[in-house]
C-alpha cells in the first residue's frame, strides 16, 4: 500500500512540474495596455465561479499543451468571473461561458458563447484569424 501511494504522489508531482498553464490576467484595462505594447489581440473568457460549462471547457480544451502555447503566443489572456471581477458593460454576463476576441483598443472582433472541445476551439481560432486579417 505504501508503494502504491508513493507512486501516485510521484506521478502527481511529475505532472505538476510538466504542466503548462495559461497565464490569466483579470484586469481589462491592463490587458488592453499589454496588447497594445505586444501588438496582440486580447482573448477574454467570461465565466462564473460555479459554472459547470466553464469548468468543462477549461479541463477539456484549455488544458491541451499545444493549444496553451498557441494561445500564449497570439493573445493576451484575460479571464473575468462575473462573480468577482469588474466587467465592462459592453460584455454579456449571463449564459456563460462567453469568449470575446478584442483588438488592443477593445473593439470586439468575435464573440462566441458556450464550451467547445479541442478541435472545435481550433476552428474558432481559425475563424478569428480570418476576421482579424480583414
Amino acid at each position: 500500500m505504501y508503494k502504491f501511494l508513493l507512486i501516485i504522489k510521484l506521478l502527481l508531482f511529475t505532472s505538476a512540474l510538466t504542466a503548462v498553464e495559461l497565464d490569466w490576467g483579470h484586469n481589462y484595462k491592463a490587458a488592453l495596455d499589454t496588447a497594445q505594447k505586444e501588438k496582440k489581440l486580447v482573448y477574454l473568457f467570461i465565466g462564473a465561479d460555479r459554472c459547470k460549462h466553464c469548468e468543462r471547457f477549461k479541463k477539456q480544451t484549455l488544458s491541451n499543451k499545444a493549444l496553451i502555447e498557441k494561445m500564449k503566443k497570439e493573445y493576451i489572456l484575460l479571464y473575468m468571473s462575473r462573480d468577482r471581477h469588474d466587467i465592462p458593460d459592453k460584455f454579456e454576463l449571463f449564459g456563460v461561458p462567453y469568449h470575446y476576441f478584442l483588438t488592443p483598443k477593445g473593439k470586439i472582433i468575435a464573440k462566441i458563447q458556450g464550451s467547445r472541445e479541442l478541435a472545435g476551439w481550433y476552428d474558432v481560432l481559425d475563424e478569428v484569424d480570418l476576421i482579424k486579417d480583414k
